[in-house]
């Protein structure tokens, strides 16, 4: 999922050098949502791991 979120940050940073802000916008927005599921996950994960017994990474 960080892929993607890096993947629309780049189109979204070529788009706006290029000059479609509507495009760079979109890319953008779609971008930071995806960070921020992939941030959510990730606490959700390492908390799921120590509650198991297993220390966080």
């Amino acid at each position: 999922m960080l892929g993607w979120a890096l993947t629309f940050l780049v189109v979204a940073l070529i788009a706006a050098v290029f000059g479609f802000g509507g495009i760079a916008s979109a890319s953008a927005g779609i971008a930071q949502i995806l960070f921020f599921i992939f941030i959510a996950l990730f606490v959700i994960a390492m908390i799921a791991r120590a509650v198991r017994g297993r220390p966080p990474m």
